[in-house]
C-alpha cells in the first residue's frame, strides 16, 4: 500500500472550480459481517492515527494539498480573512470568579491566540496578568484550559492542555509570586478542579504503560486530592467506580466549602447517581443521595445542611428540590413549569433559576422556601449563563450574549437585585445594523420548531443563507455571538439556526424525540428547516449552505445524502461519520446512550440506515462540501471524517467539490489559538459564497 500511496501523492494537483482531480485512496477488501449484514469498509485503514501511520499522513498531506489549491482560487478569500481578523479584534473577557476580595478572570485582548489569566483586587483594582499561554508554543496551539482560585485567591490550580487534546497537564500557582509549585499532576482528563481546606479534588485515570493515544479507550475514572506543594504520588484517591469501569465520576465542592457533591454517569447521558460527603463532619464519609442512572441531576449550591438540586426527576422540564440533609428525600422548592428549567444557584440568601422560553433565556428569583421573588432584568432576548456564588457572597457574574451582542460581563448583587456591567466588549460594527426574528416551521410529522434567522436590517428576500444545527446530547443551540456569523451577515447572507429535536430547549421530551430509535426526527427537523426557508423565501433555490460539528457534522452528513437536492454547500465539521464503528475509539461508547449501540441488531438496523459514511449513494448532484476536522481530535477520531471524504471522492455525485480541510495540532475545537480559527471560518465562509450564489462584491472592511 505504501508504494500505491506514495503515487497517489503525485496525483494531488490544483484543479478548475468545477472539474477537480483527488488524491487517488487506496481501498482495501475490508468487509464485516454484522447480524447477518454484509457491511464493506473499504477505507478502513483511514483510521489509523495520523501522528503514527506515515500512509494516512500522506494521504492528508496530499488532502491538505488539493483543497488548499482549490481554495487559493476563491476570489473573496483574502478580503473575507481581512474582515474577520478585524472583527475578532476586540476584548473577551471570560465569566470571573471571586474569591476573598480577588477576581480571576481570563482575557483575550484581541488577536491573542490565547486567552490570559488576570487578576485584579476588587471591581476597581488594576488587573495583573497571571498566567499567559501565549509564549507556551510557537503555533499557539497550547492553550490554559480548566482553573480554579483556592478560597482564600492565594493560589490557582490550572491545566494545560497541549494541541487540542483533551489530556491535561495541571499545575498551581503561587498568586502573590506568579510562580508554579514545583508539582506536576499528568493523566487527567475531564476533570473540573475543585478547591477545599488544604488543597483541590480533580479526576484522572490510571497511568498506562502504553501512554496516551488517539484511538484507545480509558477506563476507571476516579476522584483524588491533591495538597499544593506535595508530588502526585502523594495525592489520596477519594472515589472509584470499580464496578463500573466506564463509568465517570466528577467532584464539585459547594461555594462555603462545606460539602463535596460526587456525580457519576457514563459520561454523555444526563443521568446521574449522586452521592456527597460533609466536608465539616468530624468522621466524613461518602453517602449516597441518588442510586441508579436514571435521571439527570445537576448541583445547584447549599445553605448550611440543605443541598439544593435541579433535576427531571419527574418533571420532564426540570424542578429544584431540595434534601434536608444526605439523608433526606428530595423535597420540591421549585415546581415544574412550562419552561425548561436549566439551571440554579444559591447565591445568598436566594434562589437565582435560569430557564429557556423558546430557546431564549429568562432567569427569576425566589426565597430558599421556593416563594416567587421576581426576576433577574436582562438586557435582551439572548443567553445568560453563569450566576455562579462565591464563598457565603450575595454577589455573583453573569455573561450575556445574543446574535448581535458579544459576550458582556455582569456582576449581580442578589441582596439588591441590581446588575452592573464588568466587561463591555467593544467591537467593529453596528449592532443596530442587523434584525434577529424567531419564526417557527413545522417538521415533517407536524412538530413546531423554532427557527432564529438574523441579517443586515433591509436585506432583500432571496439572500443566500447560511443554516446552523446540533440536535443531539440535550445540548441546547441558544442564541450567541459568532464573528463569522456576523461576517456572513455583513457579505449580505442570511445566518438561521434551527432548534431541532435533539436538544434540550423543551425539556426531555424534546431530547428523546431525537435520540436513539428517534434520531430521524432530527434529519426530519433540519431538512424542515431548509425547505422553510426556500419556501418563504428567505432564501432562494441554490442559495442554502449547511452547517453543524461534531454530532452536528453527523447531522450535516445524514441530510445531504438524504436531500442532496436541497442543499447547494455543506459544512460537516469533526462530525461522527461511521455510526457502525463509534463505540470503539476512546470515548465513543459513551454516545451509545444517544445514538443505540449497533452492537444491538435492532439499534445497528436503525444506524446503518443514516450512517452518512455508508449512504453515499451515487446517480445524484451533490452540494459542494468542505469537511473540516483535525489530527488531534480524540473525541471524534478524524478517521470518520477521512473515510467519509474517501467515499465522497470516489462516487459519482456530481463535478461540485468534496474537499477535507485537516488542521494540525488542534482537537474537537476546545483551545483552538485565534489564527487558527480565523483561517478555518475565512476557508468555510469563502468556499459557501462560491456556491451559494453570493455575489463578487468584496465583504466591508468597516462598519
Amino acid at each position: 500500500m505504501r508504494a500505491i500511496l506514495t503515487a497517489a501523492l503525485l496525483l494531488a494537483v490544483a484543479a478548475p472550480a468545477t472539474a477537480l482531480t483527488y488524491p487517488q485512496t487506496p481501498t482495501v477488501a475490508q468487509t464485516d459481517v454484522i447480524h447477518g449484514t454484509t457491511v464493506a469498509d473499504p477505507y478502513r485503514w483511514l483510521e489509523n492515527d495520523v501522528r503514527t501511520d506515515k500512509q494516512v499522513a500522506g494521504w492528508v498531506a496530499a488532502e491538505n494539498v488539493t483543497t488548499q489549491a482549490y481554495l487559493a482560487t476563491l476570489p473573496r478569500r483574502a478580503a473575507i480573512r481581512a474582515r474577520l481578523t478585524a472583527l475578532y479584534d476586540y476584548e473577551r473577557v471570560n465569566l470571573p470568579v471571586e474569591r476573598a476580595g480577588h477576581i480571576f478572570y481570563r482575557r483575550n485582548a484581541g488577536l491573542q491566540n490565547q486567552a490570559v489569566l488576570y487578576v485584579q483586587d476588587g471591581v476597581a483594582g488594576a488587573p495583573r496578568a497571571l498566567i499567559d499561554p501565549n509564549g507556551w508554543a510557537k503555533d499557539g496551539a497550547t492553550a490554559l484550559a480548566e482553573w480554579q482560585p483556592s478560597d482564600d485567591g492565594a493560589q490557582v490550580a490550572y491545566a494545560v492542555q497541549d494541541g487540542g487534546t483533551d489530556w491535561r497537564t495541571v499545575r498551581v500557582l503561587d498568586v502573590a509570586t506568579g510562580q508554579p509549585l514545583p508539582e506536576t499532576l499528568r493523566w487527567v482528563k475531564f476533570s473540573a478542579l475543585e478547591w477545599a481546606k488544604g488543597g483541590f479534588y480533580y479526576a484522572r485515570y490510571p497511568e498506562t504503560p502504553g501512554g496516551t493515544d488517539l484511538r484507545s479507550e480509558v477506563f476507571n475514572h476516579s476522584i483524588w486530592f491533591h495538597r499544593p506543594g506535595t508530588p502526585q504520588t502523594a495525592d489520596t484517591k477519594v472515589f472509584a467506580t470499580p464496578d463500573h469501569p466506564g463509568w465517570y465520576n466528577e467532584p464539585e465542592v459547594s461555594a462555603d466549602g462545606r460539602w463535596l457533591v460526587l456525580r457519576s454517569s457514563t459520561g454523555s447521558d444526563d443521568r446521574y447517581e449522586v452521592r456527597a460527603m460533609d466536608l465539616r463532619a468530624p468522621a466524613p464519609k461518602i453517602v449516597t443521595l441518588v442510586s441508579g442512572l436514571t435521571h439527570d441531576w445537576r448541583f445547584a449550591g447549599s445553605h448550611g445542611a440543605t443541598l439544593y438540586f435541579v433535576t427531571n426527576d419527574g418533571a420532564p422540564r426540570y424542578r429544584v428540590v431540595a434534601f434536608d440533609g444526605p439523608a433526606a428525600t428530595p423535597r420540591t422548592v421549585v415546581a415544574e413549569g412550562a419552561d425548561t428549567l436549566v439551571k440554579a444557584s444559591v447565591i445568598g440568601d436566594r434562589l437565582v433559576v435560569t430557564s429557556l422560553h423558546d430557546a431564549s433565556t429568562q432567569v427569576r428569583r425566589y426565597t430558599l422556601a421556593g416563594k416567587a421573588d421576581g426576576r433577574v432584568a436582562l438586557p435582551g432576548i439572548g443567553t445568560a449563563d453563569g450566576f455562579d456564588a462565591g464563598a457565603g457572597g450575595a454577589t455573583a457574574y453573569y455573561e450575556f450574549a445574543s446574535f448581535t451582542t458579544p459576550t458582556t460581563i455582569y456582576r449581580y448583587d442578589a441582596a439588591t437585585n441590581r446588575s452592573g456591567a464588568f466587561r463591555a466588549p467593544r467591537a467593529a460594527f453596528d449592532p443596530a445594523a442587523f434584525v434577529v426574528e424567531q419564526k417557527f416551521y413545522t417538521s415533517r410529522d407536524g412538530t413546531r420548531v423554532p427557527l432564529f434567522v438574523a441579517h443586515k436590517r433591509g436585506l432583500a428576500p432571496g439572500a443566500p443563507t447560511l443554516l446552523y444545527g446540533y440536535g443531539g446530547f440535550n445540548i441546547n443551540v441558544l442564541p450567541s455571538f459568532r464573528v463569522s456569523a456576523l461576517a456572513w451577515m455583513e457579505m449580505g447572507g442570511v445566518y438561521a439556526v434551527a432548534n431541532i429535536r435533539g436538544g434540550g430547549e423543551y425539556g426531555a421530551a424534546w431530547h428523546d424525540g431525537g435520540k436513539a430509535f428517534n434520531k430521524q426526527n432530527v434529519f426530519d427537523d433540519f431538512i424542515a428547516a431548509g425547505e422553510y426557508l426556500i419556501k418563504s423565501g428567505i432564501t432562494a433555490p441554490g442559495g442554502l449552505a449547511i452547517q453543524g460539528g461534531s454530532n452536528g457534522g453527523l447531522l450535516v452528513g445524514a441530510v445531504v445524502n438524504q436531500r442532496p437536492d436541497l442543499f447547494a454547500a455543506a459544512l460537516p465539521a469533526v462530525g461522527v461519520m461511521d455510526m457502525l464503528r463509534f463505540p470503539l475509539v476512546t470515548e465513543g461508547r459513551t454516545w451509545t446512550d444517544d445514538y443505540g449501540d449497533p452492537a444491538d441488531a435492532k439499534a445497528f438496523a436503525n444506524l446503518l440506515a443514516y450512517s452518512p459514511y455508508h449512504n453515499i449513494r451515487g446517480g445524484k448532484s451533490y452540494p459542494a462540501i468542505l469537511v473540516t476536522t483535525a489530527d488531534t481530535d480524540e473525541r471524534v477520531v478524524p478517521g470518520h471524517s477521512f473515510k467519509y471524504t474517501a467515499r465522497l471522492q470516489a462516487s459519482d455525485i456530481g463535478d461540485k467539490p468534496h474537499l477535507i480541510r485537516i488542521e494540525t495540532r488542534a482537537g474537537h475545537g476546545s483551545g483552538k489559538p485565534t489564527t487558527k480559527i480565523i483561517d478555518e471560518a475565512t476557508d468555510q465562509l469563502a468556499f459557501i459564497a462560491r456556491w451559494t450564489g453570493m455575489d463578487g462584491a468584496a465583504p466591508p472592511v468597516s462598519p
